[in-house]
C-alpha cells in the first residue's frame, strides 16, 4: 500500500468543530420520514464520553495549534503490538492468498482451537470448557449483545462510578426511566464504590435486581476486589438469584502478590459457586494492544439457567448467531499467537509492564503534590480527588494549563463527581513529560 493510503488510513476521523450537540433536538423544514424515534435514545445524556472528550480536544488544538497536547485521557493503547503477533497476522493473511490457506466465514462462536487456549491459559483449573468461551470483536461489543439478551424488563445494578458503556446500552434497551439532575436513571441500582467504602460496596443496602454489572480491576478507580469481596458478591447474587457480568478487561494487570482472603483474583470464576451466576467478559484491548484490531471474548457456563431452568449459553449462541459473523480471522490468528506460546504471553506481559510503569509514576506525581490518588497499583488507570470542584471544570483548567488530556470523573457516573480519571497509556517520554507539567501547575 502506497504511503500517502497508509497515512489517510491512520487519520482519526473526528466530529466537525462546529457540529451541533448531538443531544440537541432538531426540527426541520425538510423531507422527514412516518417513523418515530426510539423514546429511549432520547433519555441518553448528552453523547458518549469519549467522544465528547474528543470533541473537546480537537476544540483546544484549534485554540492552540502550535501546542504539544499529551493524552492520558481515553485509554487507548499506544506501544506497538509485539511482533511475534502481528508475525502471525501476516502468515496468516498472506496465507488467505493461496488456495490451500484461504477461509471465508468462519464459526460464529469463534475459531475453537482460539476458544481451547482461552480455556486453558487463562482459567486453568477453573473448569471452564472451550464451548462455554465465546470470540467477539471485544468487551464493549459483548455489552451490548448480552443487554439485548436480557431485554428491557430486567433491572440492573452496576458500580458508581462505572464504565458508562454499561448504563447507556441499559437505557437503549429500554430498561430505565428518565435520569434525575445528578444523572442517575430510574430502575439502576448504583452501587457506591468510594474511597471512604474501600471501593466496594455494601451489598445490604443494594436492592435485589436481576443483573450486576461489576468490573475488576474496576474502570476508572482501578481498584481490584479481593477474593473475599468477590466472595461476598458471588454468595448475594446466589442469594438473590440474580447474574453478575463480571468484565476483566483489565486482568493481566492485577499484580500477583497476595494469598488467601487478601488475593486480588483476575477471574470470577476463582470464587466457589460463580458458574452458576456469573457470565465473564474481557478483552484482548489492553494486554495486546488490539484497540485497533479488535478481539474479546465472554464465558457464560452451562450451570447458568434462567429461573425456568432454560441455559443463558443457548440464548447467547442465539443472539451471536443473529447479529455476529463472527470476530475477524485475523484477529483470531493474532490471539491465539498471544496465548498459545510462552514467548506469546511474556511479550504481552512485557507490554502491560511499561502502562504500570506509567502508572507509577503519574501516582507518585500526584502524592507528592499532596492529592488524595487511588489506583495505579492493578490498573492502567489512576484516580484523583479534587475536593470541592466540579470534575468537567478539573479537566478544562488542566486542559487548558497545561495541554493534558485526563477524563472528568463524573462521566463515569454520580460518583465520579470530584474526580479526574488519568490513563498511564502513553510513551514514557510523554507520561514523564506529563507529570512535570502537573507538577508545575498543581504545585
Amino acid at each position: 500500500m502506497p504511503a500517502n493510503m497508509i497515512s489517510k488510513f491512520l487519520e482519526k476521523s473526528v466530529l466537525p468543530l462546529d457540529a451541533a450537540p448531538i443531544h440537541v433536538k432538531t426540527t426541520g423544514g425538510g423531507p422527514r420520514t412516518s417513523v418515530l424515534r426510539n423514546p429511549n435514545m432520547e433519555k441518553l445524556q448528552k453523547g458518549y464520553l469519549f467522544p465528547e472528550i474528543s470533541i473537546k480536544h480537537e476544540a483546544h488544538l484549534k485554540k492552540y495549534p502550535d501546542a504539544k497536547v499529551i493524552s492520558l485521557g481515553i485509554g487507548d493503547t499506544t506501544e506497538p503490538i509485539p511482533s511475534v503477533i502481528t508475525s502471525a497476522m501476516a502468515e496468516y493473511v498472506l496465507a488467505l492468498s493461496t488456495p490451500e490457506g484461504y477461509q471465508g466465514y468462519g464459526p460464529e462462536q469463534g475459531q475453537m482451537n482460539l476458544r481451547k487456549v482461552i480455556a486453558e491459559k487463562v482459567y486453568p483449573d477453573m473448569g471452564i470448557k472451550e464451548s462455554e468461551v465465546f470470540i467477539s470483536d471485544g468487551a464493549q461489543c459483548d455489552i451490548a449483545r448480552l443487554q439485548t439478551l436480557f431485554g428491557p424488563n430486567v433491572t440492573i445494578a452496576v458500580q458508581d462510578p462505572t464504565f458508562p458503556g454499561y448504563v447507556d446500552n441499559g437505557v437503549i434497551v429500554g430498561q430505565t426511566g428518565s435520569a434525575d439532575e445528578a444523572g442517575k436513571y430510574a430502575g439502576i441500582a448504583y452501587m457506591r464504590c468510594a474511597p471512604e467504602n474501600h471501593f466496594f460496596p455494601d451489598l445490604s443496602r443494594v436492592p435485589h435486581t436481576d443483573v450486576i454489572f461489576f468490573c475488576s480491576p474496576n474502570n476508572p478507580t482501578g481498584h481490584a476486589a479481593s477474593a473475599a469481596q468477590l466472595r461476598e458478591l458471588v454468595d448475594f447474587a446466589r442469594r438473590n438469584g440474580s447474574i453478575i457480568v463480571f468484565d476483566t478487561a483489565y486482568a493481566w494487570y492485577v499484580s500477583e502478590a497476595g494469598d488467601g482472603e487478601g488475593k486480588k483474583p483476575r477471574s470470577i470464576y476463582e470464587v466457589p459457586g460463580a458458574r452458576e451466576v456469573a457470565i465473564e467478559i474481557s478483552s484482548f484491548s489492553k494486554f495486546a494492544g488490539f484497540t485497533g484490531v479488535r478481539l474479546g471474548w465472554a464465558v457464560v457456563p452451562d450451570e447458568l439457567r434462567y429461573a425456568d431452568g432454560y441455559p443463558v449459553a443457548r440464548d447467547f449462541d442465539r443472539i451471536v448467531c443473529t447479529c455476529f459473523n463472527g470476530a475477524s480471522s485475523v484477529a483470531q490468528a493474532g490471539g491465539l499467537a498471544c496465548l498459545s506460546t510462552e514467548e506469546g504471553r511474556d511479550a504481552v506481559r512485557r507490554v502491560v509492564g511499561v502502562y504500570k510503569d506509567n502508572a507509577r509514576v503519574l501516582v507518585d506525581t500526584f502524592a507528592s503534590l499532596g492529592k488524595e490518588v487511588y489506583g495505579g497499583t492493578d490498573s492502567p488507570y489512576v484516580w484523583v480527588r479534587f475536593p470541592g470542584r466540579r470534575s468537567w471544570d478539573v479537566f478544562a483548567e488542566i486542559l487548558e494549563k497545561t495541554h493534558v488530556i485526563t477524563v472528568p470523573g463524573s462521566g463515569f457516573g454520580p460518583g465520579g463527581e470530584g474526580f479526574i480519571r488519568v490513563s498511564a497509556f502513553n510513551s514514557r517520554d510523554r507520561v514523564l513529560e506529563a507529570a512535570a507539567r502537573l507538577k508545575k501547575f498543581l504545585a
